[in-house]
Protein backbone atom coordinates (compact mmCIF):
# COMPACT_ATOMS: atom_id res chain seq x y z
CA UNK A 1 0.00 0.00 0.00
CA UNK A 2 2.82 2.54 1.13
CA UNK A 3 4.47 1.59 -2.43
CA UNK A 4 1.82 2.62 -4.54
CA UNK A 5 1.77 6.02 -2.58
CA UNK A 6 5.24 6.78 -3.62
CA UNK A 7 4.45 5.32 -7.18
CA UNK A 8 1.88 8.18 -7.09
CA UNK A 9 4.41 10.85 -6.20
CA UNK A 10 3.50 11.49 -2.94
CA UNK A 11 6.67 11.94 -0.38
CA UNK A 12 5.91 9.04 1.93
CA UNK A 13 7.75 8.62 5.27
CA UNK A 14 7.34 4.97 6.94
CA UNK A 15 8.20 2.97 9.82
CA UNK A 16 7.86 -0.59 10.66
CA UNK A 17 8.57 -2.21 14.18
CA UNK A 18 10.18 -4.82 12.20
CA UNK A 19 12.76 -2.64 9.84
CA UNK A 20 13.88 -4.97 7.28
CA UNK A 21 10.29 -4.33 5.90
CA UNK A 22 10.71 -1.07 5.16
CA UNK A 23 14.34 -1.31 3.09
CA UNK A 24 12.03 -2.33 -0.05
CA UNK A 25 9.97 1.24 0.42
CA UNK A 26 13.72 3.05 0.90
CA UNK A 27 14.82 1.70 -2.40
CA UNK A 28 11.51 3.41 -4.47
CA UNK A 29 12.24 6.60 -2.75
CA UNK A 30 10.80 6.45 0.74
CA UNK A 31 12.10 7.85 3.99
CA UNK A 32 12.16 5.65 6.57
CA UNK A 33 11.29 7.02 9.84
CA UNK A 34 13.67 6.29 12.78
CA UNK A 35 10.29 6.23 15.51
CA UNK A 36 7.05 6.88 15.20
CA UNK A 37 7.53 10.44 17.09
CA UNK A 38 10.07 11.07 14.12
CA UNK A 39 7.35 10.25 11.63
CA UNK A 40 4.31 12.14 13.79
CA UNK A 41 6.49 15.27 13.60
CA UNK A 42 6.76 14.72 9.59
CA UNK A 43 3.57 14.11 8.06
CA UNK A 44 0.43 15.86 6.95
CA UNK A 45 -1.31 12.28 7.26
CA UNK A 46 -0.54 9.27 8.72
CA UNK A 47 -1.60 6.15 8.06
CA UNK A 48 -1.66 3.04 10.35
CA UNK A 49 -2.07 -0.50 9.42
CA UNK A 50 -1.90 -2.72 12.26
CA UNK A 51 -3.04 -5.96 14.22
CA UNK A 52 -5.20 -4.93 17.39
CA UNK A 53 -7.07 -2.11 18.75
CA UNK A 54 -4.34 -1.70 21.51
CA UNK A 55 -1.73 -1.44 19.05
CA UNK A 56 -3.59 1.06 17.35
CA UNK A 57 -3.68 3.04 20.59
CA UNK A 58 -0.10 2.38 21.54
CA UNK A 59 0.99 3.79 18.21
CA UNK A 60 -1.24 6.65 18.39
CA UNK A 61 0.48 7.54 21.26
CA UNK A 62 3.41 8.12 20.01
CA UNK A 63 2.58 9.75 17.09
CA UNK A 64 0.07 12.49 18.61
CA UNK A 65 3.58 13.14 20.92
CA UNK A 66 4.58 14.96 18.06
CA UNK A 67 2.02 15.32 15.41
CA UNK A 68 0.42 19.17 14.37
CA UNK A 69 -2.93 19.84 15.14
CA UNK A 70 -5.15 19.11 11.87
CA UNK A 71 -3.34 15.73 11.18
CA UNK A 72 -5.45 13.13 9.70
CA UNK A 73 -4.94 9.66 11.06
CA UNK A 74 -6.30 6.90 8.68
CA UNK A 75 -6.19 3.46 10.16
CA UNK A 76 -6.65 0.69 7.88
CA UNK A 77 -6.41 -1.47 11.25
CA UNK A 78 -9.84 -4.05 11.75
CA UNK A 79 -10.12 -3.33 15.52
CA UNK A 80 -13.19 -3.05 17.82
CA UNK A 81 -15.65 -0.67 16.62
CA UNK A 82 -16.58 0.87 20.06
CA UNK A 83 -12.21 1.39 19.60
CA UNK A 84 -12.59 3.05 17.08
CA UNK A 85 -15.20 5.47 17.71
CA UNK A 86 -13.53 5.67 21.59
CA UNK A 87 -10.47 7.04 19.46
CA UNK A 88 -12.02 9.12 17.16
CA UNK A 89 -13.69 11.36 19.67
CA UNK A 90 -10.13 11.33 21.40
CA UNK A 91 -7.97 12.51 18.66
CA UNK A 92 -11.29 15.10 18.19
CA UNK A 93 -10.76 16.87 21.29
CA UNK A 94 -6.58 17.25 20.93
CA UNK A 95 -7.68 19.06 17.43
CA UNK A 96 -6.53 15.54 15.42
CA UNK A 97 -8.79 14.20 12.32
CA UNK A 98 -9.53 10.04 12.30
CA UNK A 99 -10.75 8.09 10.19
CA UNK A 100 -11.40 4.12 10.69
CA UNK A 101 -10.88 2.71 7.09
CA UNK A 102 -10.36 -1.39 7.54
CA UNK A 103 -9.41 -3.24 4.26
CA UNK A 104 -10.69 -6.32 2.51
CA UNK A 105 -8.97 -7.77 -0.47
CA UNK A 106 -5.88 -9.71 1.17
CA UNK A 107 -2.15 -9.08 0.27
CA UNK A 108 -2.87 -9.80 -3.66
CA UNK A 109 -5.55 -7.10 -3.39
CA UNK A 110 -3.00 -5.07 -1.62
CA UNK A 111 0.05 -5.28 -4.17
CA UNK A 112 -2.27 -4.99 -7.32
CA UNK A 113 -4.03 -1.92 -5.92
CA UNK A 114 -7.46 -4.21 -5.68
CA UNK A 115 -8.31 -3.63 -2.04
CA UNK A 116 -11.73 -2.63 -1.06
CA UNK A 117 -11.84 -0.07 1.55
CA UNK A 118 -14.90 0.77 4.38
CA UNK A 119 -14.72 4.26 6.13
CA UNK A 120 -15.94 5.81 8.89
CA UNK A 121 -15.95 8.97 10.12
CA UNK A 122 -17.01 12.39 9.85
CA UNK A 123 -17.94 13.54 5.97
CA UNK A 124 -15.30 15.86 5.76
CA UNK A 125 -12.39 13.92 6.93
CA UNK A 126 -13.50 10.99 4.39
CA UNK A 127 -13.46 13.81 1.60
CA UNK A 128 -9.61 14.33 2.61
CA UNK A 129 -9.06 10.71 2.79
CA UNK A 130 -10.56 9.03 -0.26
CA UNK A 131 -8.27 10.55 -2.73
CA UNK A 132 -5.21 9.58 -0.90
CA UNK A 133 -5.83 6.43 -0.78
CA UNK A 134 -7.23 5.48 -4.38
CA UNK A 135 -3.84 4.54 -5.74
CA UNK A 136 -4.62 1.31 -4.07
CA UNK A 137 -7.88 1.16 -4.02
CA UNK A 138 -10.88 -0.90 -6.19
CA UNK A 139 -13.76 0.52 -4.56
CA UNK A 140 -13.82 2.77 -1.42
CA UNK A 141 -16.79 4.42 0.30
CA UNK A 142 -17.61 6.04 3.52
CA UNK A 143 -20.31 3.45 5.53
CA UNK A 144 -21.41 6.18 8.46
CA UNK A 145 -19.74 8.05 11.20
CA UNK A 146 -16.88 7.01 13.48
CA UNK A 147 -16.38 3.19 13.93
CA UNK A 148 -19.23 2.71 10.73
CA UNK A 149 -16.42 0.87 8.95
CA UNK A 150 -14.92 -1.10 11.66
CA UNK A 151 -18.53 -2.39 11.54
CA UNK A 152 -18.92 -3.19 7.82
CA UNK A 153 -15.52 -5.02 7.78
CA UNK A 154 -17.18 -7.02 10.81
CA UNK A 155 -20.11 -7.61 8.42
CA UNK A 156 -17.40 -8.51 5.47
CA UNK A 157 -15.66 -10.72 8.18
CA UNK A 158 -18.59 -12.74 8.41
CA UNK A 159 -19.49 -13.32 4.66
CA UNK A 160 -15.22 -14.46 4.59
CA UNK A 161 -15.84 -16.84 7.34
CA UNK A 162 -18.48 -18.00 5.46
CA UNK A 163 -17.12 -18.41 2.33
CA UNK A 164 -13.98 -19.95 3.81
CA UNK A 165 -15.95 -22.86 5.61
CA UNK A 166 -17.96 -23.81 2.30
CA UNK A 167 -14.87 -23.71 0.08
CA UNK A 168 -13.22 -26.08 2.61
CA UNK A 169 -15.81 -27.87 3.16
CA UNK A 170 -16.82 -28.63 -0.43
CA UNK A 171 -13.04 -29.34 -1.55
CA UNK A 172 -12.78 -32.00 1.65
CA UNK A 173 -16.16 -33.85 0.39
CA UNK A 174 -14.71 -33.91 -3.48
CA UNK A 175 -11.28 -35.50 -1.89
CA UNK A 176 -13.24 -38.13 0.36
CA UNK A 177 -15.46 -38.97 -2.57
CA UNK A 178 -12.70 -39.51 -4.84
CA UNK A 179 -12.82 -36.64 -7.43
CA UNK A 180 -10.51 -34.72 -9.16
CA UNK A 181 -9.79 -31.92 -6.53
CA UNK A 182 -8.24 -29.54 -8.94
CA UNK A 183 -11.20 -30.08 -11.67
CA UNK A 184 -13.89 -29.89 -8.61
CA UNK A 185 -12.19 -26.46 -8.10
CA UNK A 186 -12.48 -25.30 -11.70
CA UNK A 187 -15.63 -26.41 -12.28
CA UNK A 188 -17.93 -25.24 -8.82
CA UNK A 189 -15.61 -22.47 -9.07
CA UNK A 190 -16.53 -21.47 -12.15
CA UNK A 191 -20.42 -21.85 -11.23
CA UNK A 192 -22.85 -20.77 -8.85
CA UNK A 193 -20.56 -22.35 -5.74
CA UNK A 194 -17.82 -20.01 -7.08
CA UNK A 195 -16.51 -17.38 -4.67
CA UNK A 196 -13.83 -15.18 -3.78
CA UNK A 197 -12.39 -17.04 -1.57
CA UNK A 198 -12.53 -20.48 -4.13
CA UNK A 199 -10.33 -18.06 -6.77
CA UNK A 200 -7.69 -17.01 -4.08
CA UNK A 201 -7.99 -19.83 -1.11
CA UNK A 202 -8.24 -22.48 -3.96
CA UNK A 203 -4.73 -22.49 -4.87
CA UNK A 204 -3.20 -22.91 -1.86
CA UNK A 205 -5.54 -25.84 -1.03
CA UNK A 206 -4.23 -27.51 -4.08
CA UNK A 207 -0.31 -27.09 -3.03
CA UNK A 208 -1.34 -27.35 0.33
CA UNK A 209 0.49 -24.06 1.17
CA UNK A 210 -0.35 -22.93 4.34
CA UNK A 211 1.77 -19.66 4.52
CA UNK A 212 -0.02 -16.71 4.88
CA UNK A 213 -1.77 -14.71 3.40
CA UNK A 214 -4.43 -14.11 6.47
CA UNK A 215 -3.28 -16.12 9.24
CA UNK A 216 -5.82 -18.35 11.61
CA UNK A 217 -4.22 -16.34 14.66
CA UNK A 218 -5.39 -12.57 13.12
CA UNK A 219 -8.85 -14.79 11.43
CA UNK A 220 -9.69 -15.75 14.90
CA UNK A 221 -9.16 -11.82 16.50
CA UNK A 222 -11.29 -10.28 14.10
CA UNK A 223 -13.95 -13.30 14.97
CA UNK A 224 -13.90 -11.85 18.23
CA UNK A 225 -14.60 -8.29 17.19
CA UNK A 226 -17.31 -10.09 15.33
CA UNK A 227 -18.27 -11.76 18.61
CA UNK A 228 -18.62 -8.94 20.32
CA UNK A 229 -20.53 -6.58 17.85
CA UNK A 230 -23.11 -8.70 17.50
CA UNK A 231 -23.56 -9.27 21.03
CA UNK A 232 -24.10 -5.21 21.12
CA UNK A 233 -26.51 -5.27 18.48
CA UNK A 234 -28.75 -8.26 19.20
CA UNK A 235 -27.48 -10.18 15.52
CA UNK A 236 -27.36 -14.02 15.23
CA UNK A 237 -23.81 -14.95 13.91
CA UNK A 238 -23.81 -18.66 14.00
CA UNK A 239 -21.81 -19.60 11.36
CA UNK A 240 -19.27 -17.47 12.57
CA UNK A 241 -18.83 -19.23 15.82
CA UNK A 242 -18.91 -22.55 14.13
CA UNK A 243 -15.92 -21.47 11.74
CA UNK A 244 -14.17 -19.69 14.69
CA UNK A 245 -14.47 -23.26 16.59
CA UNK A 246 -13.07 -25.03 13.84
CA UNK A 247 -9.91 -22.63 13.61
CA UNK A 248 -9.40 -22.74 16.86
CA UNK A 249 -8.52 -26.68 16.81
CA UNK A 250 -6.18 -25.84 14.15
CA UNK A 251 -4.26 -22.88 16.62
CA UNK A 252 -4.70 -24.95 19.66
CA UNK A 253 -2.44 -27.48 17.51
CA UNK A 254 -0.15 -24.59 17.15
CA UNK A 255 -0.63 -23.60 13.95
CA UNK A 256 -1.88 -20.10 14.57
CA UNK A 257 0.37 -18.62 11.88
CA UNK A 258 -0.68 -21.07 9.04
CA UNK A 259 -3.28 -19.60 6.33
CA UNK A 260 -6.77 -19.58 6.73
CA UNK A 261 -7.37 -22.19 3.72
CA UNK A 262 -5.77 -24.51 6.02
CA UNK A 263 -9.41 -25.00 7.60
CA UNK A 264 -9.08 -27.44 4.77
CA UNK A 265 -7.10 -29.93 7.08
CA UNK A 266 -9.34 -29.90 9.99
CA UNK A 267 -12.31 -30.95 7.48
CA UNK A 268 -10.47 -34.22 6.15
CA UNK A 269 -9.47 -34.97 9.55
CA UNK A 270 -12.85 -34.54 10.48
CA UNK A 271 -15.25 -37.49 10.27
CA UNK A 272 -19.03 -37.23 9.68
CA UNK A 273 -20.30 -37.03 13.09
CA UNK A 274 -17.72 -33.65 13.05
Amino acid sequence: MAGHLVEAGHQVTVWNRSPGKADRLREKGARVADSLADLGGECEVVFLCVSRSEDVRDCLHALTETARPGTLFIDHSTIAPPAAKELQSELSERGFRFVDAPITGGSVGAQNGQLTIFLGGDEADVARALPLIAPYTKRAERVGGPGAGQMAKMANQIAVGGALLALCESLSFAHKAGLDVAQIRSLVGGGAGGSWAYENYGAKILAHDWSPGFSIKNQRKDFAYCDEAAREIDAAIPGTHLVDKLLARLQEGGHGEWTTAALYEEMLAMGAAG
